[in-house]
């Protein structure tokens, strides 16, 4: 038996409902004995096996956000496709709240897999896979591992544990700040466990304050406001506990990106602050691999991180539907 989940039946996406497609919640349970809740988007009026992709992510966000707004467009264009809400987040089980794991986001994704090859209606043999921001980066590390997985899209991706060790833009990278945050997220793991409470870190900054860059106004604007905002995106609310990137500051994902064999398309904002992540994840996958020729690089002219969330005049849907046709042999 897994977690009884309190799932909302009603429509409670931040995009509206399509017509072209059926709608209806999942459950399936991840090898850590987590109940993962998803919402599942098929194309009407269609007949036997379909592909299918599952979608997740933005870090911290839910799939009322983005994850199903891909989801439903990609159902509008032929796919089943299901958006979950990874482990300790959204409508998914898992205690405590509000953590994460390198580990489990991948068996996440995985769960995903073994769900979808399972169905009736889903030709196991055509599975892709698409994260969004942080689980771009999930996505692209469950692509090491999972060779069911015969394409994935990495959209506007974000390397977590590079930022998790690194900072942005890799200015914290030396061993004294790393340190640091050792002392600080070991001394928090104390007292919250001496107050059987887990304190959590707050979501996106709000008020901003005036001297915010860029990147932050960006996610304000999506997570904050009635584009994005959702009652149960971390991001939107208080955000991931003060422990929950112990151990991204210790793994480094990607250690065999270059033995990947399947498909994979990562796609990034030229003005993104996070696109120097997925150059270089790109760069590092091809430059000792035997498996170049369906690898590739979509930079987004003029586009920022946040707009590949939701933009859909922004999002390259056409090539991600041709790439997805083509290495799922649709």
């Amino acid at each position: 038996m897994g977690e009884k989940l309190n799932l909302v039946e009603v429509w409670d996406k931040v995009f509206p409902q399509s017509e072209k497609v059926n709608h209806k919640k999942v459950t399936f349970k991840n090898h850590f004995g987590i109940t993962l809740a998803a919402d599942m988007y098929i194309p009407k009026n269609v007949q036997g096996k379909l592909p299918a992709i599952a979608i997740s992510g933005p870090y911290g966000a839910v799939k009322e956000q983005s994850s199903g707004l891909y989801a439903q467009e990609m159902a509008e264009r032929g796919f089943l496709t299901i958006a979950f809400d990874p482990s300790f987040t959204g409508e998914s089980g898992g205690e405590p709240k509000y953590m994460t794991s390198p580990d489990i986001n991948v068996e996440d994704f995985q769960a995903a897999i073994d769900y979808l090859s399972c169905l009736d209606n889903v030709d196991s043999e055509k599975i892709g896979i698409l994260g969004i921001c942080g689980w771009g980066g999930m996505a692209l590390q469950t692509a090491c591992i999972d060779t069911r997985v015969k394409a994935t899209v990495c959209s506007t991706m974000y390397d977590m544990s590079r930022v998790a060790g690194n900072g942005y833009f890799d200015k914290e990278d030396n061993e004294e700040t790393r340190h640091k945050a050792r002392i600080a997220v070991n001394t928090q793991r104390t007292e919250d466990y001496k107050n059987g409470t887990y304190k959590l870190l707050g979501g996106v900054v709000d008020p901003l304050p005036d001297d915010a860059p860029q990147f932050l106004k960006d996610y304000h604007d999506y997570y904050k406001t009635k584009r994005g905002y959702h009652e149960r995106s971390l991001n939107s609310n208080s955000g991931w506990a003060h422990q929950a990137n112990t151990s991204m500051m210790n793994t480094r994902l990607f250690r065999y990106s270059g033995e990947i064999r399947s498909a994979i398309m990562i796609v990034h904002g030229e003005k993104a602050h996070s696109c120097y992540m997925g150059k270089d994840a790109f760069n590092d996958m091809i430059k000792n691999s035997n498996y170049k020729d369906n690898k590739e690089l979509v930079i987004v002219p003029n586009a920022s991180h946040c707009d590949l969330y939701d933009q859909k005049d922004i999002i390259p849907f056409d090539k991600i539907e041709e790439f997805l046709r083509k290495h799922l042999s649709v």
